[in-house]
């Protein structure tokens, strides 16, 4: 079985993954000075809860867009699977689509991922709409290039920078209005209408401009763990995949035959 792992600039979500199938998916809050030891901790008792034996996993693959916890990430694996883990991006499991922008070895791994399994899955030109720290905005073409993209502020980021600048607005939980008036009659009430259809706005907008400008037609594609939470309220989203990033993983893994 493959151990997935995604470490992102918030968490790092570990997946086991049998064939196409995802079988179970653990998250922990990404900090860099964790050792392998620690992983190994909470990751065998999680792995047990759910019925699993360390002993089960047999390969290991990584995406990460914070260096430094690489590393440890590494040890875990030799040490405690038995296995030397596949690096995404890197011998054997370089990038099999094209980059065609500047500065490609800029772009993130789990961008790169993402594009790889949305490309595998859907036909045609993609725009694949990733919620996480930040949110991105990527079209892949109907080859399968990587062809650009939008990074903007995640919406936990731009309310975290909103309370954290303004020394008497609450802290508010990320979820959609209750009602549907975008005209607030209370703090609580504005705040929620213009973090989350404000959010809708950017998205749908920034959907459109990039639509015109691709000028094909265009599937748009959703995931990260916050996709859901935008999916009942905007019609921009052709579908919804919260785990893309786990399945381009598992595809690049499938296709390193070692």
């Amino acid at each position: 079985m493959l151990l997935a792992i995604d470490a992102g600039n918030t968490n790092i979500v570990f997946a086991l993954v049998a064939g196409e199938t995802i079988e179970a998916r653990w998250r922990i809050a990404t900090d860099a000075r964790r050792t392998a030891d620690e992983y190994a901790v909470w990751l065998s008792q999680l792995l047990h809860l759910e019925g699993y034996d360390r002993a089960a996993v047999t390969r290991v693959i990584i995406a990460t867009v914070v260096p430094r916890a690489l590393h440890n990430l590494q040890t875990l694996s030799r040490k405690y699977f038995a296995t030397e883990p596949l690096i995404a991006g890197r011998a054997p499991v370089e990038w099999d689509i094209a980059l065609d922008i500047d500065e490609p070895a800029s772009l993130g791994a789990d961008r790169a991922v993402t594009a790889i399994a949305a490309h595998a899955r859907h036909a045609g030109d993609l725009i694949v709409i990733d919620f996480g720290t930040a949110t991105t905005i990527d079209w892949i073409d109907y080859r399968g290039a990587y062809k650009g993209g939008i990074i903007a502020p995640g919406i936990n980021l731009s309310l975290d920078a909103l309370v954290a600048a303004a020394a008497k607005l609450p802290r508010i939980a990320i979820e959609a209005p209750a009602t549907a008036s975008v005209i607030g009659r209370n703090t609580a009430d504005q705040m929620h209408i213009g973090i989350y259809w404000g959010y809708v706005s950017l998205i749908e907008g920034l959907v459109r401009r990039m639509r015109a400008q691709i000028a094909r037609p265009v599937t748009v594609v959703a995931t990260g763990g916050l996709a859901i939470l935008f999916e009942a309220h905007s019609s921009v989203f052709d579908v919804v995949e919260p785990d893309l990033t786990i399945t381009g993983l598992a595809i690049l893994a499938a296709r390193a035959h070692i």
